[in-house]
């Protein structure tokens, strides 16, 4: 993995994978709020969560999809990585005090034009609460050389 550039497509095979987690708090859930302008009510008041079919507050499903953004742009494949496109299932909600484990899964290697397809998956407690797959353009050794970089 180069630091700047994470894993070049050279270096990226099928079944690779990558993972982060993390404990949603009251704290992210206001402030995805304030980034997203997103205020519903469900995800902002205990009591209006309550009567829901919910039973309570729930983390926004993107704040939770995010996380997914966090593994491909860090992990793999890494710095360098450009996003471009992104299917998401919500399959369970994700509450305050929730971990949150993001993993990706190389599927598919496109070398020709350094795109990756992977799995992505995000589960609270071995729950799968989000999957989905996404595309990526990964960074390129042969192309950085190429371009004398």
């Amino acid at each position: 993995m180069n630091p700047q550039n994470g894993h070049d497509i050279e270096d990226i095979t099928v079944g690779m994978s990558a993972e982060i987690a993390k404990t949603i708090t009251d704290a992210d859930i206001v402030l995805f709020s304030a980034v997203s302008m997103d205020s519903n009510a469900v995800h902002m008041d205990e009591e209006f969560g309550r009567s829901t079919p919910f039973g309570g507050r729930i983390a926004h499903g993107m704040l939770s999809a995010s996380l997914l953004s966090s593994v491909l742009g860090n992990r793999l494949p890494g710095p360098g990585t450009i996003y471009m496109s992104q299917s998401l299932r919500f399959r369970a909600p994700v509450r305050p005090g929730d971990t949150v484990h993001a993993r990706v899964t190389v599927k598919e290697v496109i070398a020709e034009k350094c795109r990756v397809v992977l799995d992505t998956v995000c589960t609270v407690a071995g729950k799968v609460v989000i999957d989905g797959e996404a595309m990526v353009m990964a960074t390129s050794r042969a192309r950085r050389e190429a371009a004398g970089k």
